[in-house]
């Protein structure tokens, strides 16, 4: 299949908000593509959505080899679930059901960096066997690593306070560099690892335009916004507490898990170089400014949630 011909794309977690954001750019770049959706009723937030919804779930090998038939290209976002033996069996479903199929090229989107050396924290942990299950598997696999999103500040959780109050609050320390990365720059980033041949095998650490620290992206929104902006560091067992009563306890200490081992002192782990980024996946990204200059703070004014 030459490059400029249309792709049959299966993307899983379609409805999320990362899985979402490829779907709708491989659509609209005229490609085929079916969303993975444990639902295929729940709204995905897309009104007259270009792709096309596949119930399935990824412990289930059957409905994956249904949901595979005729894919020619997947991206893969795992779930908020980190108990190995879990993960391990998506990502060898995923795998079998998309081998069977022919895939010609599996994007990872591990959804985090991965620390060099192993941890005790299931978030790293738990993506690092998937991602090992992918690349050692016969399906050409890219793996994807990004860091943490700019779109969770444009969020119920982030946007009053930003809005109403000038402050920026996140669990990392305030001196942390981190390259924040919005959810379209991610879909660009992994769109193009599908279509990349020399990516093949490689596991690649990604970020956003900027390298900020909190002041500086507090600053940043600052100039944006028009006001005074300051950055207040969460206590990560405030922030993992806080998310416990919306994702649950074992998927919260997932995700806090990342953040409590940034906070212990992994001074580069979110510090992706843009210009890496840039040259290898060939994408031009949006400027931290220029992602929050083209967001509707508004909706947020008042604690409007």
């Amino acid at each position: 299949m030459s490059e400029d011909q249309p792709k049959r794309y299966l993307v899983t977690g379609a409805n999320g908000f990362q899985g979402g954001a490829v779907a709708r750019l491989l659509a609209a770049r005229g490609h085929e593509v079916r969303g993975l959706v444990r639902d295929a009723d729940r709204p995905a937030g897309d009104e007259g959505r270009a792709w096309t919804p596949v119930r399935g779930d990824l412990g289930s090998a059957e409905d994956l080899r249904h949901a595979f038939e005729g894919v020619t290209h997947t991206v893969v976002t795992l779930p908020l679930v980190y108990e190995a033996d879990t993960v391990l069996a998506y990502a060898r479903n995923i795998v079998e059901a998309a081998h069977e199929a022919g895939v010609s090229r599996l994007v990872y989107n591990v959804n985090t960096p991965l620390p060099v050396e192993r941890t005790e924290r299931a978030g790293f942990e738990t993506r690092r066997l998937a991602e090992q299950v992918f690349l050692d598997s016969a399906v050409p696999t890219v793996s994807v690593r990004p860091p943490v999103y700019l779109d969770n500040l444009f969020s119920p959780w982030n946007g009053p306070a930003l809005v109403n109050d000038g402050v920026l609050a996140y669990p990392l320390p305030a001196g942390q560099r981190v390259a924040w990365m919005s959810h379209t720059d991610l879909a660009q980033v992994l769109a193009a690892a599908a279509e990349t041949e020399e990516l093949v095998g490689r596991a690649v650490d990604v970020g956003g335009a900027d390298v900020l620290t909190g002041p500086e992206l507090a600053a940043v929104f600052a100039d944006a916004l028009g006001r005074e902006v300051r950055y207040l560091p969460l206590a990560v067992e405030d922030f993992e507490a806080g998310l416990g009563q919306l994702l649950g306890a074992e998927s919260a200490a997932g995700v806090a898990g990342i953040y409590h081992h940034v906070a212990a002192g992994d001074q580069e782990l979110l510090a992706a170089e843009p210009a890496t980024t840039e040259r290898v996946f060939g994408v031009r990204l949006t400027s931290t400014v220029e992602w929050v200059k083209t967001r509707n703070w508004d909706i947020w004014s008042g604690g409007a949630a």
